[in-house]
């Protein structure tokens, strides 16, 4: 970092939280304001809403306020992308780093959007940039380097594995993601939510390694439990779904070139034999003139995940700051951006 930067926080679910957190302690960042969408939330200091100790920024629920604030950037961490928010932000002056997955790929946006973000980048002199780590990290990061080896790609294949039994979350798993119930059709809005970001992703990839992409294809599968099983949320009876996949697929010339594919299962004992689930992590391989075969996994005991997972994707949306407050006005990508590197305590 070639200076201090100015941080407003936007937000405090679990991602935004952990961002809080990280930014109060980082050593070359100040926390300048914090957006809250809760009332309850509004007029408590940000440290206490972090966990830590009081730090004299109080939250507050006012665009008009923050817009006011002086500060460099922005983390946008919300439920939801409010693009007239963004808007505004960006104008007055604020860079935008964000885990929302809506500026991945500037060229596959909608029109009249990309030019009204663009437009409030060139008002404001600043830069918007999606990150985390899952799409962003995995599908981009870690892609561009592993990618760098080869002369010829035949396909890149990124896995996610997240087992979801250790989870007590019953609402989330049984009725948002319908583990529990008969086999059958699946949703298609979890596979379009799901296609959104994840494609455009990848596209952004395709775009940087010169590889067209004729059409972006989006599958869901489930797979039933063989046996009763008891998790953490409750009790799946054989025959209902316990593993489900969601594969988005780059199609060149009827075969896929990039590819994403997410397993999440609440048990491994599963009527499709031929799925490889592994144990949480992520699985990145290469398949051309140099292949590889990458797998990360994390080393955390399943009760401490809830404390862990949320880190995975704020603290590379923190340590991205600097980098986008010094890149050149506009939608930046991880492409055009250099590489992002942790500022350690």
């Amino acid at each position: 970092m070639s200076r201090r930067y100015r941080v407003i926080q936007w937000a405090t679910g679990n991602i935004g939280t952990r961002a809080l957190r990280a930014v109060i302690e980082h050593p070359e960042l100040d926390l300048a304001g914090l957006w809250v969408s809760s009332t309850a939330k509004a007029g408590k200091d940000a440290g206490v809403l972090a966990g830590i100790a009081s730090c004299g920024v109080i939250a507050t629920t006012s665009l008009e306020e923050m817009v006011a604030t002086q500060a460099d950037c922005v983390l946008y961490m919300r439920q939801g992308t409010d693009i007239d928010e963004i808007c505004s932000l960006l104008a007055s002056g604020k860079n935008i780093v964000t885990t929302r997955g809506d500026f991945h790929h500037p060229r596959g946006m909608d029109p009249q959007v990309r030019a009204r973000v663009e437009e409030a980048c060139q008002a404001g002199k600043t830069s918007i940039y999606s990150t985390g780590s899952s799409p962003g990290f995995v599908t981009e990061a870690l892609s561009i380097p592993l990618l760098s080896l080869s002369r010829r790609l035949d396909c890149l294949t990124i896995e996610e594995f997240a087992d979801m039994s250790s989870r007590n979350s019953p609402e989330l798993l049984f009725q948002v993601m319908g583990y529990g119930a008969p086999i059958g059709e699946f949703d298609q809005r979890k596979i379009d939510y799901v296609k959104h970001d994840f494609a455009a992703s990848l596209a952004q990839i395709a775009d940087g390694i010169g590889v067209e992409v004729d059409e972006w294809t989006a599958t869901g599968e489930m797979s039933a439990a063989v046996n009763r099983i008891e998790i953490a949320a409750g009790v799946i009876e054989a025959g209902q779904v316990a593993a489900q996949r969601i594969t988005i697929s780059g199609m060149r010339a009827g075969k896929p070139v990039l590819r994403f594919r997410a397993n999440w299962y609440c048990s491994r004992d599963i009527t499709h034999t031929d799925w490889e689930l592994r144990e949480s992590g992520w699985r990145v391989r290469v398949e051309g003139d140099t292949p590889l075969d990458v797998g990360i996994t994390f080393p955390v005991a399943p009760e401490d995940y809830a404390a862990f997972t949320p880190g995975l994707t704020a603290h590379r949306a923190v340590n991205a700051v600097a980098a986008v407050c010094e890149a050149a006005p506009g939608i930046r990508t991880t492409t055009d951006l250099p590489q992002v590197i942790a500022r350690l305590p």
